[in-house]
């Protein structure tokens, strides 16, 4: 029989798996911090576990990471990593260090069933969703090559929809936040969503002390469907109310990120719907010019322009910034790694 793969148990699934080996409930704690804390996969070498616990471990379980495909250097610091998960599908993570900050941005899903119009991984359709162990074995694979300060922040804005994954984002959250596990505070990890209304207002009232990101790109429906089709289903009105929602709920203000599309969003009647559609909403808008992707139909603006786009907003909405994009020379746009070995015939 194959060993059983611990990578995404969590703290009380481990209790639960100790006992059912006939040992105290603190045992599954002792092995949840060997294998995220410590970061030691030999169970053998789990010296707080009786030799009789090592052994039954040994025989029937493992603890195995994604594995490192490809990785990509950018001329800014910024690494892109392609996983390849086994089953075959590819994933990606991108590591961005600023300063004493580094954002690592973690996918969720094996492509994405929303369908973006200026997304690379819209391309790929939904191939499914990643277990627990595959969102957290990233974090796990890039302390192991890095060390435990691989990153300080977490952005669940690669590959996927998060909220299209709740329960396994959820679950992966638990482990993350965990003292004896990663040992990241809630609040150094976002969740960026394209606008699934319900999960929202389900992620409100849970009360986490994670951050929200809406990924919003247009300010009116008319336009805003034009590139998301998720807007069919989860308008912009409605939206609007789970914000405010979750706001209210968790006392906590939203990111608004707004990529820049050329000729498309970036006109002053842009600034005013987007003035308009935010008002009384505590957020902060963090804008981007666009990635191009080959193929795609969509032109990036010039640094001038986003600047200036911002500089008109600014008065009128009480937090902007420009985000420069961040590794152009390593296909950064979101995806595009995936769907290049997809293509060329190395998946699927």
């Amino acid at each position: 029989m194959p060993k059983i793969n611990l990578l995404g148990y969590t703290r009380s699934q481990l209790e639960e798996l100790l006992v059912s080996l006939g040992q105290k409930p603190y045992k599954g704690r002792q092995l949840f911090a060997w294998l995220y804390k410590v970061r030691q996969y030999d169970f053998s070498l789990m010296t707080d576990l009786t030799k009789d616990i090592r052994r039954q471990l040994d025989e029937s379980y493992n603890f195995e990471l994604p594995k490192f495909e490809q990785e990509s250097t950018s001329v800014d610091g910024t690494v892109k990593f392609l996983f390849r998960l086994s089953d075959g599908n590819p994933i990606e993570t991108v590591l961005i260090p600023d300063g004493e900050r580094t954002t690592v941005c973690i996918s969720v899903q094996a492509g994405c069933a929303l369908g973006c119009r200026f997304c690379a991984t819209g391309t790929m359709g939904l191939l499914r969703d990643l277990t627990v162990g595959e969102i957290v074995g990233q974090l796990l694979a890039l302390r192991e090559r890095f060390g435990a300060d691989a990153f300080t922040n977490i952005v669940m804005m690669g590959m996927g929809e998060p909220l299209n994954n709740f329960d396994n984002v959820m679950e992966a959250i638990k482990i993350i936040n965990d003292e004896n596990g990663l040992g990241l505070a809630a609040k150094k990890i976002t969740i960026s969503t394209s606008g699934i209304t319900p999960k929202i207002r389900k992620l409100a009232d849970m009360k986490l002390k994670v951050r929200l990101a809406l990924s919003l790109h247009a300010a009116t429906q008319e336009k805003r469907r034009k590139i998301m089709p998720v807007a069919d289903t989860f308008g912009l009105e409605k939206l609007m109310e789970a914000l405010k929602y979750y706001t209210t709920r968790t006392k906590s203000r939203v990111s608004i990120e707004y990529i820049l599309f050329k000729g498309f969003n970036d006109r002053p009647e842009d600034i005013k719907a987007l003035t308009r559609l935010l008002h009384g909403i505590p957020c902060k808008i963090n804008m981007l010019a666009y990635n191009p992707v080959p193929g795609l139909d969509f032109e990036r603006p010039s640094d001038e322009e986003v600047d200036r786009f911002a500089r008109l907003l600014y008065p009128k909405l009480p937090a902007v910034t420009v985000r420069k994009s961040r590794g152009r020379d390593i296909d950064a746009a979101c995806g595009q790694l995936a769907v290049r070995k997809i293509n060329k015939g190395v998946n699927v």
